[in-house]
């Protein structure tokens, strides 16, 4: 086992240096990262599979000597369990005894992990950590590692990470030149049906078939494998449900009946594997009462639109559908909170808005997306609910996102902004 662990970091360690030397796109998480570098907090990067967690924190690392190990390396499979004492002996046998940096990756496959990485920290090493299973990290995080962690999220690119592995560089006259307005639709239009997993935007890899495996790799790795979920085609058939169902209402009753299955505790319990694994997200209706928020219909979003078209059931998704999942993992991507600072309402007169935004206690913001050109109905249809909740809320800033159309609607003395979706994707910036 000795000589396969001093085979195995050598080789990770020849990996390193090959992925190092190549190009990649900068991130928008980058600068929130590098602020928490020299903490003497253990650095958690969270996200789903392929959204580019290893490379992210390869790269934030690179101007520093570290220490790197793998634990989702498939010769560790076939070599049983390892020792940590001698995993350490071998790395600072590769790289030196005087390297107190180390990069861990996917280390919830290592047992006990959260204790490995205590002692670490309490010895002085400075821990970079990845993960694909957000339970799994944050529950023992808060168990063992309060208060001497920082988490930081890593998601499929946001649509500026995009527009950066597209080569597509912004002129400053952009909303006046046909033509770049033309191509940045174009990209936006790419970006609205294919998503932003790395390999998908920078590689140009067929969307649809890479995608559908990688759902089907991220169901059976971090939900069945993990969780030993014995009725694996129960948590599939749910993941497909939902992910068909997206941007819609949902209620436990309705999925038991749905999907023929008799628990709401088993129901409850696979949604929130697919959660933690980072394929869904429920989004609660904004209430002042906790209760009421409980009790409601919950929405489901998709963590990308590129698993939305890959095991879409119709021939083509809802365009304004889509175009509301895109705006959700957005403002999740921006730092916006799930259930936290980031809900749906529905008015007394039962209008539903998209997405209520609150800072602290304080609801800031209201926002209805739109595809569909705006005619008399369809204004009339998104102003009304906005109208309604912001003289429910006591919300002035209101928004609605349009494919292409910019103009104002007021009403005694509130203002709704039409905003195009493009131009509010550009200007948002991250916290």
């Amino acid at each position: 086992m000795q000589n396969s662990l001093k085979e195995i970091v050598y080789s990770q360690k020849l990996q390193k240096e090959e992925l190092l030397a190549l190009t990649y796109i900068d991130r928008t998480k980058e600068p929130f990262a590098k602020k928490w570098l020299d903490s003497g907090l253990i650095k958690v990067v969270l996200g789903p599979r392929r959204a580019g967690k290893s490379v992210f924190s390869l790269l934030l690392l690179k101007d520093r000597p570290f220490m790197y190990f793998n634990f989702d390396d498939e010769v560790l499979s076939s070599v049983g369990g390892i020792s940590t004492d001698e995993l350490m002996k071998e790395l600072h046998a590769a790289y030196g005894g005087d390297v107190k940096t180390i990069l861990f990756d996917e280390i919830q496959n290592l047992p006990s992990w959260e204790l490995f990485a205590n002692r670490l920290h309490r010895a002085g090493y400075n821990l970079v950590l990845t993960g694909s299973n957000a339970h799994l990290l944050s529950k023992e995080l808060a168990t063992h590692l309060t208060g001497r962690h920082m988490p930081i999220e890593i998601l499929p690119f946001d649509f500026n990470e995009f527009l950066r592995a597209k080569k597509f560089v912004i002129n400053q006259e952009y909303a006046s030149l046909p033509r770049q307005r033309g191509e940045l639709l174009n990209l936006m239009e790419n970006y609205l049906l294919n998503g932003g997993f790395p390999e998908v935007a920078v590689k140009n890899v067929d969307p649809k078939d890479y995608l559908d495996v990688l759902l089907d790799a991220v169901l059976f790795k971090d939900v069945v494998k993990r969780h030993r979920v014995k009725f694996s085609t129960q948590v599939g058939n749910l993941a497909a449900h939902l992910i068909n169902n997206f941007a819609n209402l949902y209620t436990v009753r309705k999925l038991l009946e749905a999907l023929n299955l008799k628990s709401a505790t088993t129901i409850e319990k696979y949604i929130n594997y697919l959660e933690e694994a980072y394929l869904v997200f429920s989004l609660l209706r904004y209430s002042p009462k906790s209760l009421e928020r409980i009790k409601s219909p919950r929405k489901v979003y998709a963590v990308d639109n590129g698993f939305i078209i890959a095991k879409a059931v119709q021939h083509s998704p809802d365009k304004g559908k889509l175009m509301e999942n895109l705006v959700f993992t957005e403002l999740v991507k921006w730092g916006a909170k799930p259930n936290r600072e980031l809900f749906y309402y529905k008015t007394r007169n039962d209008r539903e808005v998209d997405f209520v935004l609150k800072k602290g206690i304080e609801v800031i913001e209201l926002i209805q997306v739109c595809y569909e050109s705006i005619n008399l109905d369809v204004e009339q249809r998104e102003t009304k609910a906005l109208f309604e909740a912001s003289d429910e809320l006591k919300v002035k800033k209101l928004t609605v996102l349009t494919w292409d159309e910019k103009r104002e609607v007021k009403k005694d003395g509130i203002t709704i902004q039409f905003i195009p979706l493009w131009e509010w994707l550009l200007e948002k910036t991250q916290d």
